[in-house]
């Protein structure tokens, strides 16, 4: 076992072992090319909540449609919103543009090298400002997210326990990968311990035999942890209407409130009255995870007259939507799951995106 108290360790040693490791092992990401501070940004706005596989190719078609931050700014926020459509969490999206317009109008659309400065800006709070001013501007910060804070607990052999609050136990943490940080390389060690906690420091099943800081570890292994939440069940059914006018194909869409919480002003497709579908008008069943919640979804194909009457009245945010026009609308995630399976939406081309691109520059 490593020894369980930290001021025991060999921090220039630990530290020269994590970045040979990284060195050699890190992954090949678009976002690690170069120190540009708006790729690492979007880059870590997008990974918050969403899997590195998919963020990488939407980070580059991100970087194609708005490759600078005064682009970005220019652009309406429903041009962003479809963009981000299936990457979830489009607060995300919203806070990204209106911090952009925030740059442009308050530092000339150069975003701040300091991590201070760039908390003030709209949706950037300790993590990500601490990810751009240290991967970008070697701040000596320590970037904490959740395999940080899993590697640095099993390091010093910390567990969650009904004694030790949830804030005093971050605050540890923090304390601690601040310490750990090396002063030379800082942007190249957080990485290294995220990467490490990605890729070795699992949640379940570490590789704790090719840890490169296995002998400073208190745990070597799992550790207890507050368990998660349980997941919640619902089921809905939604309408797939869709209708030729004028030889173009349309689909019916609804737009959400803007006064809703989740995903407002976003496009889906109308909800059924009733989420019994029988089999004979069953068009599909798929599922759908938004937060803690798994929606089982019905989908039932409605003919146009049927609408009213499978879906209720039209209150005024209802709209036929031509299949050409469907990728340039900020869908939901559901809306987008159940268009591509329908074989009625299809993923913009390389061409689309650079047609696009040219446009705003």
């Amino acid at each position: 076992m490593g020894p369980s108290n930290p001021r025991d360790w060999n921090a220039p040693r630990l530290r020269a072992q994590i970045l040979k490791w990284y060195d050699a092992n890190q992954r090949d990401l678009p976002w690690r090319q170069n120190k540009d501070p708006y790729s690492i940004w979007v880059s870590e706005i997008m990974l918050q909540q969403t899997r590195v596989a998919v963020v990488i190719d939407r980070h580059r078609q991100f970087l194609e449609r708005f490759p600078t931050v005064a682009s970005l700014a220019r652009a309406a926020e429903q041009d962003v919103l479809a963009l981000w459509s299936g990457l979830g969490y489009y607060r995300r999206a919203r806070m990204l543009h209106k911090a952009a317009i925030f740059v442009a109008e308050n530092f000339k659309g150069e975003l701040p090298s300091g991590s201070a400065e760039l908390r003030k800006l709209p949706g950037v709070g300790a993590y990500t400002a601490a990810a751009i001013a240290s991967i970008a501007h070697n701040e000596r910060i320590a970037v904490v997210d959740g395999n940080v804070e899993r590697v640095v607990c099993r390091l010093a052999g910390w567990e969650a326990t009904p004694e030790t609050s949830a804030a005093a136990l971050r605050r540890q943490i923090e304390a601690l990968a601040n310490q750990l940080v090396d002063p030379r390389r800082p942007g190249d060690f957080n990485q290294a311990m995220m990467e490490l906690g990605a890729t070795v420091c699992l949640p379940r099943n570490p590789q704790c035999l090719v840890c490169p800081i296995a002998s400073h570890c208190a745990t070597r292994g799992e550790h207890k942890t507050t368990p998660r939440a349980r997941m919640l069940s619902r089921e809905i059914a939604h309408a797939l209407c869709v209708r030729t006018r004028r030889n173009q194909p349309e689909v019916l869409l609804e737009q959400r409130s803007a006064s809703v919480t989740v995903m407002p002003g976003m496009w889906e497709l109308p909800a059924l009255t009733n989420e019994v579908v029988p089999d004979e008008h069953l068009r599909m069943a798929v599922r759908h995870a938004i937060m803690q919640v798994n929606y089982y979804v019905r989908i039932r194909s409605v003919l146009e007259d049927e609408v009213l009457t499978l879906a209720g009245p039209d209150s005024g945010n209802r709209r036929w939507v031509r299949l050409d026009e469907l990728a340039a609308l900020p869908l939901t995630g559901l809306a987008r799951k159940v268009l591509t399976r329908a074989h009625l939406l299809k993923p913009p081309t390389s061409h689309d995106r650079r047609k696009t691109a040219a446009t705003l520059l």
